[in-house]
């Protein structure tokens, strides 16, 4: 039976392309802000000043379900009460953009790069102090644009016995307000997803401008001045919301009042003039005023929605699980753990489940070995299925199960955010984290744990540099030909070849797939214990395409190299690829049909070597150098016929057929790399 269609609800056009709204991120040095944009930034981000002035401002494209956002982390700013440069820059760009307005055309530093003024504000809020990120808060509001708080540091806040209700704060401000713990990825998922909801409200905050007014008695005083900033030639002038323009002519003596003073001499006179009569009525100056009420204002906010007490914290093995798995610090043990997990199974239960029923299959069918064109066809059938078996029963299902365990836990996607930067290098995302080891163990498993894990680019990625990992077969036969021939050192830089080779594949691909992958915000769900049916059916749902789809080619194959032995190809074989083995690799002219039958499993190259060679010591017809040129060779080239069904399967022909044709020309080069240093090594000796 078909399994019903995913859906999402859609509350409107998609937001891609032309309708992605700009979401810019602002708050105070110190908020976490930078610690959230590089959890949901892309592989490679943009990098630009702000008029060729100041630090530079990063911008990436982010999905958010199906919808994407354009994300721009602005410099940090404190207050637009007496900014400085930067600050005053800042604010030039989350209000014009880089249309800048008549009254800014004059100055030396122009905007330089196209950058439209953000369509909605993502202020960070420290909870350990957010008295002070209010006050921010209540000016950025003057903006008029739509707003998202997240409320990040909640966990410290927590620490502190500091209990702030998320829902009143949210009524207060007129807004959504998301509590974050940035630097553990927890809450970004709701915060994205609120911001893209509130993208689509096109008048969200207005409604709730009159909360940061300043109080009556200031209005009163300020009426002159707002009749200034709506004045037609200045409000034209200015492109600015007159709330926020009447407050900065009111107290600050900066950039607004210098350009009015400059533009319209007129106006600046009554200016000042308003100002006097405001500093007569009132208690202080109309600048210290303002400023005093705002801080009075963010204050009997902070103080109604907060109190002490530990309210809402969560359970105490919750909070270990997430120092254990999260921590900025140490929290990478965690995923070390989990990683020496999977190679557990690999090579601990996997190996003693293919000993216990695969290799009891081989041993029970060896026997047979028949000499009649049928008999030929029907052992090649055989072997078909017990490769099929190979794969399956040993490291099919147990690894899928772990997967699927690890993906139900929350575990996985605690791992999957804690390595996304490191995968950022290869182009990739940290959800590929745990299919990549799965391939240590077999690649089909792998590779139908990055089909769930991965789509688009980042899935084709992801699944040509998997066919690079030394599976548990391929790793066997290093253990065995090159911890007998070539000791312990030979063997550990054999297997530091596949994490050079998979870098340099990576940067290689990067090239041939340049599209820069968007942003993606791993969600950080809550623990769960999974239940054996989600663990059964999700195991079921990614393995079954395997007896559709890798049985047919693994029969298929096997038939025909049988058939080309029991007719006396072999010679022919091992003619066709003189070149490759004898010019190239300097390795006998016997070991073509080897080569060439290990595309059923590559344990078969193992043994017919020796089939081949006509001895099991190898050291009497080959030296160490040609040994090490094998083994390096036999890592890297071709995948297997089961890895090959499935990259047609998740790929298409053309970039299943290019990953052979990688994998050759990567497995020709290092194995090239192995033999002539080491042949000259002998020279020089």
């Amino acid at each position: 039976m078909t399994a019903p269609a995913q859906s999402f609800p859609l509350h409107g056009p998609g937001l891609r392309g032309a309708r992605r709204p700009r979401v810019a991120i602002v708050g105070r040095d110190g908020s976490g802000k930078s610690s959230i944009f590089r959890a949901a930034s892309s592989t490679a981000s943009r990098h630009e000043r702000l008029a060729g002035i100041g630090p530079a401002y990063e911008e990436c494209v982010v999905e958010v379900g199906i919808d994407q956002i354009s994300l721009v982390a602005l410099p940090a700013i404190d207050s637009f009460h007496q900014p400085d440069e930067v600050t005053a820059v800042v604010l030039k760009y989350l209000l014009w953009g880089d249309r800048w307005p008549h009254i800014a055309r004059h100055e030396a530093h122009q905007p330089e790069t196209a950058f439209a003024a953000p369509d909605l504000l993502l202020m960070v809020m420290d909870a350990t102090a957010l008295e002070r990120d209010l006050e921010l808060a209540l000016e950025l509001m003057q903006l008029g644009k739509p707003m998202v708080f997240a409320l990040n540091r909640m966990d410290e806040a927590r620490a502190k016995r500091r209990f702030i209700n998320v829902r009143a704060l949210s009524t207060k401000l007129g807004a959504p307000v998301v509590p974050t713990v940035a630097h553990m990825g927890i809450g970004l998922a709701d915060l994205f997803s609120s911001a893209v909801r509130t993208a689509r409200e096109a008048n969200y905050l207005r409604r709730h401008q009159p909360d940061c007014m300043p109080s009556a008695h200031i209005l009163k005083q300020l009426e002159p001045i707002e009749a200034i900033a709506r004045a037609p030639e200045v409000a034209a002038a200015f492109a600015a919301p007159a709330s926020l323009l009447t407050l900065q002519l009111a107290e600050n003596d900066g950039y607004f009042t210098q350009e009015l003073a400059a533009h319209f001499p007129e106006r600046h006179a009554a200016l000042l003039a308003a100002r006097a009569s405001a500093n007569v009525l009132l208690p202080r100056l109309l600048a210290e005023e303002i400023h005093a009420d705002r801080h009075h204002r963010a204050a009997l906010c902070y103080e109604s929605v907060s109190h002490p007490g530990g309210e809402g914290a969560p359970p105490r093995w919750q909070r270990w699980a997430d120092d254990l798995f999260l921590h900025p610090r140490w929290g990478f043990a965690g995923t070390l753990a989990v990683f020496a997990l999977v190679l557990f199974f690999v090579f601990e239960v996997s190996a003693h489940l293919d000993g216990l029923t695969v290799a009891r299959m081989i041993e029970w069918a060896d026997p047979w070995q028949p000499t009649d064109l049928m008999g030929v066809v029907g052992r090649a059938v055989l072997d078909g299925f017990i490769g099929l078996a190979g794969i399956v029963i040993p490291y099919m299902i147990p690894l899928v199960l772990l997967l699927v365990w690890l993906e139900e836990s929350g575990i996985m996607h605690r791992v999957a955010f804690v390595v996304d930067r490191g995968f950022h290098k290869l182009g990739l995302h940290g959800g590929v984290a745990l299919p990549f080891l799965m391939g240590l163990g077999c690649n089909v498993p792998a590779l139908a744990a990055t089909a769930a894990v991965t789509q688009g680019r980042d899935r084709t990625v992801a699944s040509l540099l998997i066919t690079f990992l030394p599976c548990s077969a391929r790793s066997a036969i290093i253990l065995a030909v090159g911890g007998k021939y070539l000791g312990g050192f030979g063997v550990f830089a054999l297997f530091m070849l596949a994490p050079v080779v998979v870098s340099l594949v990576g940067k290689l691909l990067k090239r041939r797939y340049p599209e820069t992958t968007p942003g993606m915000i791993q969600e950080i769900p809550d623990y769960a214990v999974p239940t054996l049916h989600a663990l059964l059916a999700n195991t079921w749902e990614r393995s079954r395409d395997i007896v559709t789809i890798v049985l047919p080619l693994l029969v298929a194959g096997s038939v025909v190299l049988a058939l080309l032995s029991f007719y006396g190809a072999d010679a022919w074989i091992n003619l066709a690829l003189t070149p490759m083995t004898a010019w190239w690799l300097g390795l006998p002219v016997v070991l073509g049909v080897p080569i060439l039958f290990g595309v059923l499993r590559k344990e078969l190259s193992l043994l017919m070597i020796f089939q081949a060679l006509g001895t099991q010591e190898l050291a009497g017809v080959l030296d160490s150098t040609q040994i090490a040129t094998f083994l390096a060779f036999l890592i890297f080239y071709v995948p297997c016929v089961s890895t090959f069904a499935m990259m047609l399967k998740l790929l298409g022909r053309r970039d299943a057929l290019y990953s052979v044709a990688l994998s050759v020309a990567v497995a020709l080069a290092v194995a090239a790399a192995v033999r002539w240093p080491m042949e000259l090594a002998g020279w020089l000796s």
